[in-house]
């Protein structure tokens, strides 16, 4: 052959390997562009992901409104089927699902008598996959929790949690699992899946999802301290609502009783008080005087108190004697006061204004009597059991009636156990001797001085020491015949 058939022929695969090489150029080219265009697309995906996710808890979204934002735009930002949150309940024992996607592939095992029932209704098994618990140890979502970082799961029928377990798992799916963490706190798992159909999730999707779960665990966190927090001031103010609501079962002023003069007052420790007291016109110049304390504080005892208020103030109108008040009293309310409370009480009936007076004690503090005609106090402390802890019989048995004479200038002293329980910032309490004290100096200046001065002087004691428990006192003085 002719060097120029050489020469040609040569040329001709010159100009083949020209063109395959354009073709590889192009063809890269379009790959390259291709890859930009998915990165553009991811960047944007993970941009209105980020954007929506600020805007849920800027608005403060519903919990369910957050996790919903969470999993569909972490399934949206990785090209996943679907996903599921999962957060830890209280104990820390179980995950519970708080969000599962419409098609989100099955993430759990299903149990041999589930696996049963769905053969006869298919329903049983997505019933289970999205609304039982898993344990925090148990399955893929339980090991995620357990190892502490995230997993990429390429194959969840063959991961090593479903290894000799009670379930049974037959789904071709892959997935993808991250913990959710936030101030040192462990909140639960966040996980999506595509079946094995839609291809698998590449190491670069996995470094996505790393970092689109952390921001999530940030986020959750944040909208889990703003829930709380809104939380804690809706509380506050239904509790607010229940102080002003207790305020008004409380006197409003002192009574006008003829030939006495009468005074009252309390200082809850919490918002909520269980103390109260209270005046009661039994007409025909009597009058009825308590006071009382539900053993313990906040919501329950204030509610207990209302309770209590209202029971006495039914019975008490045609009754002569405190005892059997007191008596009534527990009988009605025994069923409803649970094991670990008890109300102690003391009910006084004056009748008339010749000073005649008759109590009874319900488990309460013995009152304090000044006697103006010898500068003594003594105390009146007539036997009798707490409200709460027997249904009658016992109660009634020991429960008993105190008669007695009030002499002009003569000044009584009704309150409960937060007054000689005060303390100081040394832990001391107030105690019954500056108590017998400060009433026997204010004694003779009135009831509202004895009162004040009281408050003063627990003040001064008690400093900026915490009140510890309700304070709840009525002042009772007999008036000079002359006034």
């Amino acid at each position: 052959m002719s060097l120029e058939f050489y020469i040609v022929c040569g040329l001709a695969a010159l100009l083949v390997l020209i063109g395959l090489w354009g073709w590889r150029a192009r063809r890269s080219a379009k790959l390259l562009e291709k890859e930009k265009s998915e990165i553009v697309g991811e960047e944007q995906r993970m941009f209105h992901f980020l954007h929506d996710l600020g805007e849920a808890i800027e608005k403060d979204s519903s919990p369910h409104s957050v996790n919903r934002t969470i999993v569909d735009g972490v399934v949206d930002v990785v090209s996943a089927q679907g996903g599921a949150i999962y957060l830890s309940n209280e104990t820390r024992q179980w995950l519970v699902p708080k969000y599962v996607s419409e098609r989100c592939p099955q993430l759990i095992g299903l149990p041999l008598e589930v696996m049963r029932r769905a053969q006869k209704d298919s329903r049983a098994a997505e019933s289970h996959f999205r609304l039982s618990n898993q344990a925090s140890d148990e399955g893929v979502l339980g090991h995620c929790l357990t190892v502490g970082k995230a997993v990429h799961v390429p194959d969840v029928k063959t991961h090593e949690s479903f290894r000799d377990a009670f379930v049974s798992y037959d789904e071709n799916v892959s997935a993808m699992i991250a913990p959710l963490r936030h101030g040192g706190k462990d909140l639960g798992v966040l996980a999506v899946a595509k079946p094995h159909s839609q291809g698998e999730f590449k190491e670069h999707d996995f470094a996505v999802f790393r970092s689109v779960a952390e921001q999530s665990s940030f986020a959750l966190g944040n909208s889990m301290v703003h829930q709380e927090a809104n939380e804690k001031r809706t509380l506050e103010n239904e509790l607010r609502t229940a102080r002003e609501v207790q305020r008004i079962l409380l006197p409003q002023h002192n009574p006008s009783i003829e030939g006495y003069r009468v005074a009252g007052t309390n200082t809850p420790a919490r918002i909520i008080s269980g103390d109260y007291y209270d005046f009661i016109d039994l007409g025909n110049k009597r009058w009825g005087l308590v006071i009382a304390d539900v053993s313990g504080k906040g919501v329950a005892a204030g509610l207990l108190m209302a309770m209590c208020r209202s029971v006495l103030r039914c019975v008490a109108m045609d009754q002569t004697s405190p005892a059997r008040v007191l008596s009534l009293v527990n009988r009605q309310l025994f069923p409803d006061i649970r094991e670990d409370m008890f109300i102690s009480m003391a009910y006084l009936i004056l009748d008339g204004d010749q000073g005649h007076a008759v109590m009874a004690r319900a488990g309460h503090d013995p009152a304090f009597w000044f006697h103006k005609d010898s500068g003594e106090i003594t105390q009146i402390k007539p036997s009798g059991l707490a409200v709460g802890i027997d249904e009658g019989d016992v109660f009634e048995r020991v429960t008993k009636d105190f008669a007695f004479q009030i002499a002009p200038g003569d000044c009584l002293l009704l309150h409960t156990d937060g007054v000689k329980e005060a303390l100081n910032g040394a832990d001391e309490e107030f105690g019954i001797e500056r108590m017998k004290e400060t009433f026997l100096q204010s004694s003779p200046l009135g009831a509202e001085i004895v009162l004040q001065k009281m408050l003063r002087t627990l003040k001064d004691f008690t400093g900026n020491a915490p009140q510890m428990d309700d304070i709840t006192m009525v002042a009772l003085e007999k008036r000079h015949t002359q006034e």
